[in-house]
């Protein structure tokens, strides 16, 4: 059976990107957000919270958040080597997505990008929109750190925590136009490379 991918274009394409990187059929739905499909009763029945991604497995339960489905489909594929096998390997990798996730991508950007939904009052909106992208930077700035001197965010090996820092690093420069600091930029070219994140950029329409 193939596996079922429900995305939206500028967003989950870190699951595209897995997805690409596993090479094994599935099936991109678009989630178009600008038709309230998020909210539509069929969608809705798979995820209850509106939001992309959604995986749905060959047994038709339903796997959402970025971090549980990239997890799973590493385990679920071990040859690829998406995510290590010992402890500390696999502490790290969920210690950098977590910080990925969480500030750079929930708190930072969609305080950039999403400012109208802390507040309706266009000063605060403006000043919300600063301090996003303060943070974005910032945070990013703590992975450059962690970036230099490594090819992949956890050393030699590419793994789950890269596709999460490419959908932020695809935001900041294809979206926003902002300029990455140089590990995080250098990261993001060697991700450009990827055949994967090529299919990927293709469904987006970039280069």
């Amino acid at each position: 059976m193939t596996t079922l991918c429900y995305a939206k274009k500028t967003c989950s394409i870190g699951i595209h990107v897995l997805m690409e990187e596993i090479g094994e059929p599935y099936d991109l739905r678009i989630v178009d957000f600008s038709k309230k499909e998020q909210k539509t009763p069929e969608y809705l029945a798979l995820n209850p919270k509106g939001k992309v991604a959604a995986l749905v497995r060959d047994d038709g339960s339903v796997v959402t958040e970025f971090a549980a489905i990239a997890i799973w489909l590493a385990r679920q594929h071990p040859e690829k080597n998406l995510l290590p096998e010992d402890t500390e390997g696999l502490i790290r990798t969920l210690e950098a997505m977590d910080f990925i996730i969480g500030t750079v991508h929930m708190l930072s950007w969609r305080m950039y990008r999403r400012p109208d939904a802390y507040s309706d009052i266009p000063e605060a909106i403006e000043q919300l929109k600063v301090r996003g992208k303060d943070a974005m930077m910032a945070a990013l700035a703590v992975v450059d750190e962690q970036l230099e001197g490594k090819e992949w965010v956890m050393g030699d090996t590419f793994t789950i925590a890269d596709t999460a820092l490419y959908y932020n690093e695809y935001w900041a420069v294809d979206v926003a136009g902002w300029e990455l600091p140089p590990n995080v930029m250098a990261h993001y070219e060697r991700m450009k490379q990827r055949p994967s994140v090529q299919a990927s950029r293709k469904l987006e329409g970039v280069d």
